[in-house]
């Protein structure tokens, strides 16, 4: 096996990694609001998310063809120096994730990704390797805006939605309310899994397409083959069935207290304005969609409450997500530079695995699982285990939880 080969392989295997994180990471995008509000179990929520994220992953691929396009100046680069580049940019966005999961906080994964690919490439290449703005296209106009005007939109269409919901349901009888948008919020959870499908698992195809144009094994203009799709369905598939009980918790509990009229209007918000984006070929972070329409639905609530520390803490790590997996990245092109060859590549790999173990046990010091997710929130504490979970007799049952 020669040496690019190697490397190809790595940077492969690593996207995967990457899309697998993508997967429990953003699993609360689509069933917090659902397993808060009582309307699916924890675990069957899960595998549900994750089946359909499957399904969605081979419904369209503009998304893809934006990231592979769109970031990174293929004039300026090629060859195994823009494999450096796509591999180091991939170990910034997962230790990202990472750090972020084991905080409780939803950061965006697809930020992580594109902030780790553009660290990579300014260190590699200068300011001027990036595609800052041409046209309708790069960073500007296919990241930064979307990612300023999404959670707004869905935070103004969820609050009407909210508002409108309790308005037509006002002096109904609240069980049959309640049981009636439950049974509603299977509908649209779903509706948001499938979306968020079609809109993430793209983004680690457009990496692996660009992994594979510079071994020279795909050109630009070529389809992406269906081993990437199929490969990158699955990974995404796999992370979201593992859970990601942290975040699930953070924004099923910590931002507002969701009542199933609530989830209906955020999911059914949310699938609106991914679907919308994937269409348009748009990477817009699913993450900042949902929670701008949990948000929204507490604002359209009548006398619910909205933990505006929360949404502080959350917005912080939005703000802080390009530029800081902008600087892991460019950081571990700088180790794999610095060392050079397969090796440097090796090393760096090495790190990451090391990196990610030392992140997961230390979140079994405090941990979040499917029996404590839906407990009461602590104090606005996101990444701190619910203290009932200590307590065998109050944990939930996953049977307990569900349309009833």
């Amino acid at each position: 096996m020669s040496a690019e080969l190697l490397v190809l392989l790595i940077v492969v295997c690593t996207a995967l990694a990457f899309d697998f994180t993508n997967g429990f990471h953003d699993t609360a995008n689509a069933m917090a609001t659902s397993i808060a509000t009582g309307a699916l179990p924890p675990r069957t929520a899960v595998l549900l998310s994750g089946a359909l994220n499957l399904v969605g992953a081979f419904l369209s691929v503009a998304v893809a063809a934006t990231v592979a396009e769109g970031i990174v100046d293929l004039s300026e680069v090629s060859g195994r120096a823009l494999l450096d580049i796509v591999f180091a940019g991939l170990v910034g966005g997962i230790l990202w994730n990472l750090f972020t999961w084991l905080l409780g906080l939803p950061s965006s994964s697809s930020h992580a990704l594109f902030g780790g690919i553009i660290g990579s490439t300014i260190a590699a290449l200068g300011w001027h390797g990036v595609i800052w703005a041409h046209g309708s296209k790069g960073v500007l106009a296919k990241i930064i805006v979307p990612a300023l005007l999404s959670p707004i939109v869905a935070a103004l269409v969820a609050a009407i939605a909210s508002w409108v919901v309790y308005r037509i349901t006002k002096g109904s009888n609240e069980k049959t309310v309640t049981r009636g948008f439950r049974w509603g919020q299977i509908g649209t959870a779903s509706l948001v899994s499938l979306a968020h499908g079609t809109n993430d698992a793209q983004k680690t195809m457009g990496i692996i397409f660009l992994a594979l144009i510079a071994h020279g094994s795909a050109k630009s203009t070529d389809q992406i083959p269906l081993w990437v799709i199929v490969a990158c369905a699955i990974a995404m598939a796999a992370g979201t069935c593992l859970g990601g009980w942290r975040i699930i918790r953070t924004l099923g509990k910590g931002l507002v207290d969701i009542a199933p009229p609530q989830g209906f209007a955020a999911e059914s918000t949310s699938a609106a304005i991914i679907l919308t984006s994937a269409h348009f070929g748009l990477p817009l972070s699913t993450t900042q969609v949902v929670t701008g329409s949990i948000l929204g639905s507490g604002i359209g609530r009548p006398g619910a409450e909205v933990r505006w520390g929360v949404l502080g803490r959350m917005v912080t790590a939005w703000v802080l997500t390009l530029p800081l997996a902008g600087v892991v990245g460019a950081i571990c092109w700088g180790i794999l530079h610095g060392i050079g060859g397969t090796v440097g590549v090796l090393v760096v790999f090495a790190l990451l695995i090391a990196m990610a173990a030392f992140i997961w046990f230390r979140s079994k010091r405090a941990e979040v699982n499917s029996h404590n997710v839906t407990d009461d929130w602590d104090d606005g504490k996101a990444a701190a285990a619910p203290t009932r979970h200590d307590n065998p007799a109050a944990r939930r049952n996953d049977d307990t939880v569900g349309i009833g």
